[in-house]
């Protein structure tokens, strides 16, 4: 399965954030060890963002992102934040599932 993995990314400090987005990808490197393809929106987005001369970061940021998430089959939500809730709503109504541990993703595998 190609499963989407969402958190929080915003916060006050550069080493918050990326401890957020290392929370992702720690996420994502499970996925990957258990036979699933993750994506991470942060991860396509953060390179571009870098790079772009735009006015609204967040807008962009969750263009990206929620482009890369609606082609996931599941999301796993580590945790609520406006941006991975959105993501959520997104996957909810392709009516696929969001899994909230990657025990429930393991308890769908067997």
């Amino acid at each position: 399965m190609i499963i989407g993995v969402a958190g929080p990314y915003s916060a006050p400090t550069a080493q918050q954030r990326q401890q957020n987005l290392d929370a992702m990808n720690e996420a994502a490197a499970k996925l990957l060890e258990l036979g699933h393809t993750p994506i991470i929106g942060m991860n396509a987005a953060l390179p571009v963002l870098a790079k772009a001369n735009i006015s609204d970061v967040y807008k962009a940021t969750m263009e990206i992102s929620l482009a890369v998430i609606s082609a996931c089959d599941a999301l796993l939500l580590l945790a609520e934040s406006p941006g991975a809730n959105k993501e959520r709503d997104l996957i909810h109504a392709q009516g696929k599932p969001v899994f909230t541990s990657i025990n429930q993703i393991i308890a769908v595998q067997k």
